[in-house]
């Protein structure tokens, strides 16, 4: 699989089945993350953590605290595309694979910058 990242009229492709987007939450100023799979049909949400409770961070009932992280595991719904936009003040999103992470705006500098699965070389319509 593949991931499309579109943003200003550009395309990035990554050979990815499966990445994390890390930021920080611009009132808390805690970590949340979140795992998503690419699949032919979309991107699933397959878990997501946060540091810490607070402004709109409210985990769920279901979530387990780890001594560091509450997780839980959203229902598995499957979303077209993502699309991610940049705070003021708020740092960059981290996209990390099993090879690392590093800032969206080092892959595409641009806002806002949309996800989705990628077929045949491109995004899908």
């Amino acid at each position: 699989m593949s991931l499309c990242l579109v943003g200003a009229g550009k395309t990035v492709q990554i050979a990815v089945a499966a990445f994390t987007l890390a930021w920080t939450h611009t009132v808390e100023r805690t970590r949340w993350e979140e795992d998503w799979q690419v699949l032919p049909e979309g991107l699933m949400l397959v878990e997501a953590r946060v540091e810490a409770t607070g402004a709109g961070m409210e985990p769920p009932p279901e979530a387990r605290f780890d001594g560091r992280w509450w997780h839980w595991r959203p229902s598995g719904m499957v979303l077209p595309q993502l699309v991610l936009r940049r705070a003021p003040g708020a740092g960059d999103w981290r996209f990390c694979t099993h090879e690392g992470c590093q800032e969206i705006g080092s892959l595409l500098d641009s806002d806002p910058v949309t996800l989705s699965a990628c077929e045949d070389g491109g995004p899908r319509r």
